[in-house]
């Protein structure tokens, strides 16, 4: 490989941090984005949106609305990586924000379908079809922020860091929500749930301050330097990297997919009189809440251990120790056993961050750095339209054909099943570096430059 025409910045933990702190506060507020409405599809759009339906076909076209966000990941990927593969990931990480601000805001003064009818949902559509672009094209810019100004022998630890943002947005959704009910569901249907989308405007303007601040990553900058940037970077993915891409797709059910059943599914199997459980909808979110804090503050530090013992060793554990706790979690769940459920839900939302907090560092390095952005976009939205985006509203319908919960643990496992093949098909590359004290181009894994050089 020829040397590079002209110096990039080298990998420091200052700097690594400075970068994993905006990746964290632009997906908190990202993916804070993205609950709030996949909370909201699960206590009240129904209702409101789609009052003439029953009460479990009003829950399935709700979450069909929420389906469509996932949808349109694929294209914001595209669209995004492009973007960031082309001009910087930094640029594309404000773009993303602002559409993701502008969506929100406006589902909280949306009009519903007693003011206008069928036009209510329609514009909800539209407005979910925004969001989904916004986060198809936020994470894989995100995690490139972090990963790629991580020196090799901390990427995991610093790859969790936009992984933050799934726990912490989740905790502001719920537990929003969760102030919200204290008096019970009927504020939230007379205009209350509004106020969580609003508040978006606010948490958007400081992640824009906070991202735009943010430096260009080393290795873009590398591939600047050497003039070897990307004319087309998805025909580039698609030529280059297609197995790695269909991989990290079959990577995913249980980091996106899997979530979401343990989250905006269970929330409307424990909440919803239909389906005979009977939790109270507070209570329920209060669960959810303790368990995303839970989530949140364990995943720097499975991010380091994986790091320590192995990102794929870590992922895998996790998968199998999941797949145990997820089945007395579905089967305690009800109004007297809220103890064991807060027990449960948090164990098992911890024990799934093990395949959460190292994905990134992990789906990072599937691919190479020229198209990469395009690559992880393409790979992981795609991955979360099939996985994330239908498994509540199958979950939902297996319950609902069969009456009984084991139907939706199964298919949990059979999602956690696909996931381990492809853990083990999931190529690993490093990436080359210029190394400004020593004018020598070099692996980003066989030095660390910052222990003076010593090799992992």
């Amino acid at each position: 490989m020829s040397s590079p025409q002209a110096p990039v910045q080298e990998f420091t933990h200052k700097r690594a941090i400075r970068a994993g702190f905006a990746s964290f506060v632009g997906t908190s507020i990202e993916f804070y984005d993205f609950y709030v409405f996949a909370t909201a599809a699960a206590l009240v759009f129904g209702p409101i949106f789609f009052p003439e339906a029953d009460p479990v076909t009003g829950i399935l076209a709700s979450f069909a609305t929420y389906a469509i966000g996932f949808l349109f990941r694929p294209l914001g990927g595209i669209i995004f990586g492009h973007i960031g593969d082309r001009i910087g990931r930094q640029r594309s990480l404000v773009l993303t924000l602002l559409l993701m601000g502008v969506a929100t805001t406006l589902v909280g003064v949306l009009p519903v379908y007693e003011n206008v009818g069928i036009w209510a949902p329609i514009m909800l559509l539209i407005l979910r079809a925004m969001q989904g672009l916004a986060v198809g094209g936020e994470w894989g810019g995100a995690v490139l922020m972090s990963v790629e100004n991580a020196p090799e022998r901390y990427k995991g630890l610093y790859g969790a860091f936009p992984q933050l943002g799934n726990p912490m947005g989740a905790l502001l959704a719920s537990g929003i929500f969760a102030l919200l009910t204290i008096n019970g569901d009927q504020f939230l249907l007379d205009g209350g749930w509004r106020i969580p989308f609003l508040l978006s405007a606010v948490l958007i303007a400081v992640g824009f301050w906070v991202r735009y601040r943010v430096e260009e990553t080393p290795v873009f900058e590398q591939q600047q330097a050497e003039g070897g940037v990307q004319k087309n970077p998805l025909n580039d993915a698609v030529k280059r990297n297609w197995k790695a891409i269909l991989i990290g797709m079959g990577l995913i059910p249980i980091s996106t997919g899997g979530y979401y059943i343990v989250t905006t599914f269970a929330t409307s199997y424990g909440t919803e009189p239909s389906f005979g459980i009977g939790i109270d909808a507070n209570d329920m979110l209060t669960v959810l809440s303790v368990a995303a804090l839970c989530e949140l503050i364990s995943t720097l530090f499975i991010g380091a251990l994986a790091d320590k013992v192995g990102r794929k060793q870590t992922f895998f554990w996790s998968l199998v120790i999941t797949s145990v706790l997820v089945i007395p979690m579905f089967l305690t769940m009800s109004p007297e056993n809220l103890g064991i459920m807060f027990v449960l839900f948090a164990l098992t939302r911890v024990a799934m961050n093990g395949t959460w907090a190292p994905l990134s560092s992990i789906m990072a390095q599937m691919f190479d750095a020229k198209s990469r952005q395009t690559s992880l976009s393409v790979s992981y939205s795609f991955g979360n339209a099939i996985w994330a985006g239908f498994s509540p509203l199958v979950a939902t319908w297996l319950f609902q054909q069969t009456g009984s919960i084991w139907s939706v643990i199964t298919m949990f496992l059979i999602m956690a099943a696909i996931s381990i093949v492809c853990l083990f098909l999931a190529p690993q590359k490093k990436d080359y570096v210029f190394d400004p004290r020593t004018a020598a181009v070099t692996t980003d894994g066989a030095v660390d430059l910052n222990t003076n050089g010593a090799t992992k």
